[in-house]
This record gives C-alpha cells, sequence and structure tokens, in this order.
C-alpha cells in the first residue's frame, strides 16, 4: 500500500501539473491549446548522440548509471523538442533483484538463461529488494531538476516513468527472450494456473514498489508497457492478464499519477484494456485512432499512432500522415501524439524533429 503522506505530496505536484504541462493535462482528458507530442523510444540507436554515448557504454551500464540515463533522457528531449521526457531504462530490469539473470545479445536483444518454467522457480523469486532499482529513480530526480523551469511558451516538460506490465515480463521469464508463438509461455499459462497466479503476483509486488520509487522522484506519469498482449485472444487475456493487470494500474494510479497503458497488435483487445482503469492507451499503427479511441471508450485517452515506418517516407507523404492522425482526433481532449510503436534503427533524425513541429502548427487551438 503507498505511504499516504507520499501519495498526499505527489497528488498536490500532479494537481500542479496540471496547470503547467500539456502533456499531464491530456493524460487527464482536458483541454489543451495544443496536442502534446513525444516518441515511443526517442532515445535510442537512430541519434548520433545516443550512439556516441553507446560506444562508451553498455545499454545496462546507460540504464544503471543515474547520471548517464539522464543525460541521455534529456538530449533526446531536447534535441526533438517534444513535450515529455520518458526516462532511459529497460522493462527488464526488476529481473536482477528478482534473482533472475540475463543480458543482451547482439543479434537477438534480451536473453534469459535460466528460463522459468516450473513452480519452484517462480517461488524462489524475490520480491523483498525492488530498493535495489533506485538508480532509475535518481535518473528522474536529474530529469526532473533540469526541466524544473517552465520553456518559452510557459509549458513545462512532462517526465514519464515506465514499467513493464506483469503480462509481458512474464512472458519473458518464461521463453527466456523474444519469442514468435510464445509457446513455453501459453504451456505454463494453461497447465499451471495457480503457478502463472503467483508469479503475476510476484511481479506486481515489484513493479508497483519500482514505480512509486519513480513517482516520488518526480515523475508526473507512469506508462505501462504491454509489449506482447498482442500475443492473447481475448479471452485469453481477460482471464489471464486483465485481473493483474488491473491491480498494477489501480496501484499506481493510487499514487497520484496518471497512467498509460501500451500493447502491440492489441486492436481485438482495447476494449477489454480499457477495464484496467488506465487514464491513457497506447494505440499502435494498426488501427484507424478514431476507430481505436471508440473501441477504447469515451472514458480515457488515446496515444499515439503514426506508423514508426512513416518516418522513412518523403516529408510530403509524412506531413499528410501526420495530418491523418490528427484529424481523426479531431481536437478531442485526452489525445497524445506519439508512434505506433518505436523509432528504429536508422530513422532520420530530422523527420522525427519536423512531426514535432508540424503536430504543434498543425494542432493549435
Amino acid at each position: 500500500m503507498a505511504d499516504t503522506s507520499i501519495v498526499i505530496e505527489t497528488s498536490k505536484r500532479v494537481a500542479a501539473a496540471a496547470t503547467d504541462s500539456r502533456f499531464v493535462r491530456a493524460c487527464l482528458r482536458q483541454q489543451v491549446d495544443r496536442t502534446p507530442v513525444w516518441f515511443l523510444r526517442q532515445a535510442g540507436r537512430y541519434m548520433p548522440e545516443y550512439m556516441t554515448v553507446r560506444k562508451q557504454y553498455s545499454l545496462l551500464d546507460i540504464c544503471r548509471t543515474p547520471e548517464i540515463a539522464a543525460e541521455v533522457t534529456i538530449t533526446a528531449a531536447e534535441r526533438l523538442d517534444v513535450d515529455a521526457a520518458i526516462i532511459f531504462a529497460d522493462l527488464l530490469l526488476p529481473f536482477t533483484p528478482m534473482g533472475l539473470d540475463f543480458e543482451f545479445v547482439n543479434g537477438e536483444g534480451p536473453v534469459v538463461h535460466k528460463p522459468i518454467r516450473t513452480r519452484e522457480q517462480i517461488e524462489a523469486l524475490r520480491t523483498d529488494r525492488a530498493d535495489e532499482l533506485i538508480y532509475v529513480a535518481k535518473a528522474i530526480e536529474k530529469v526532473r531538476s533540469h526541466f524544473a523551469a517552465p520553456r518559452a511558451d510557459g509549458d513545462r516538460l512532462g517526465i514519464i516513468g515506465f514499467i513493464g506490465a506483469p503480462f509481458t515480463l512474464a512472458s519473458y521469464m518464461i521463453e527466456g527472450g523474444s519469442s514468435r508463438n510464445y509457446v513455453e509461455m501459453k504451456r505454463l499459462m494453461y497447465s499451471d494456473i495457480s503457478a502463472w497466479q503467483l508469479l503475476m503476483e510476484k511481479l506486481n509486488t515489484v513493479l508497483a514498489e519500482y514505480a512509486a520509487q519513480q513517482v516520488q522522484a518526480g515523475a508526473d506519469v507512469i506508462q505501462i508497457f504491454d509489449s506482447w498482449a498482442g500475443a492473447l485472444a481475448v479471452n485469453d487475456y481477460r482471464e489471464f492478464v486483465l485481473p493483474y493487470t488491473r491491480d498494477l494500474v489501480q496501484r499506481v494510479k493510487a499514487l497520484g499519477v496518471p497512467v498509460i497503458y501500451f500493447g502491440v497488435d492489441t486492436a481485438s483487445l482495447l476494449s477489454t484494456m480499457s477495464e484496467t482503469g488506465a487514464d491513457v492507451l497506447g494505440l499502435d499503427w494498426r488501427v484507424p485512432l478514431d476507430e481505436g479511441w471508440k473501441l477504447a471508450g469515451d472514458a480515457c485517452g488515446v496515444q499515439g499512432n503514426l506508423d514508426p515506418i512513416a518516418l522513412f517516407a518523403p516529408h510530403d507523404v509524412l506531413k499528410q500522415r501526420v495530418k491523418d492522425v490528427l484529424d481523426a482526433a479531431a481536437n478531442r481532449p485526452g489525445h497524445i501524439f506519439n508512434l505506433g510503436h518505436g523509432i528504429v534503427p536508422g530513422t532520420p533524425v530530422e523527420n522525427v524533429i519536423a512531426v514535432s513541429r508540424w503536430v504543434k502548427e498543425m494542432s493549435a487551438r
């Protein structure tokens, strides 16, 4: 349960942020002077400044060193001139304090060398060492301090913390890395419901504390990434995932901050995902924004949803795609412009900057 004094102070801070941050106001579905914009994976391998840092440090070194993580976060937000900075971290960081080692392998991504496949392994996972993740909160403190003052237009940049959703983290634990068919994950989910429940509850215990650290450090909003939710049929999502994701969303909201919940290939799940109570649902690019918002319902905002590969298009084509997304949103309160997934390596930086500028110009009230 969240500390009452922390919740009170955070609620006051978020209430203040709602007056000086259009990004936070949009998350709360309040009227804004223009659509706020930021980009998934806005600090990444497409950006020369980031690649300079990567020549000196590994991905995990950057994540675990607050000064460097803050520098990477700040550089991307300023270079792109966006309305929110998302802290540079990785979804799988909670694995280490839970007692599960992983590494990043070139060409493969994250690899868990001893995947979780039995109840005994789940029982052995730790939930009492989330304080070891405090380096992310320290990075957020530095980012918040840097962006404390309002910008020239009087708006203060929003600070986004993030955590993985229990389903996606459980899937990485069980599969041992990326997967095409999720055989091992679904095998355990279907065959041992009590073990699955225990795993999801343990993850939520750690994730809720991890989110609380980030909020206490100054995050205005928490985004929950459920990258692999699209691998599930609606009935499986409802039975095996929704109760735990709803629990996590509500525990984070109880900290006094809005929650954005994002998944990939989730058009069939949007109406069910809205039952988590998240303030904003992230839409991928596969569903038109207006249709996705209709599925999500009027009780939440939406974030998205330009195809990230459209960033490779000529400017006339790209600008029209940006306009299409904004037209579909129709200036409804609660829209945050973003991509339908992360920026990919090789993306022209100047195109990302142009999209940021066009969103501001075209959405001005």
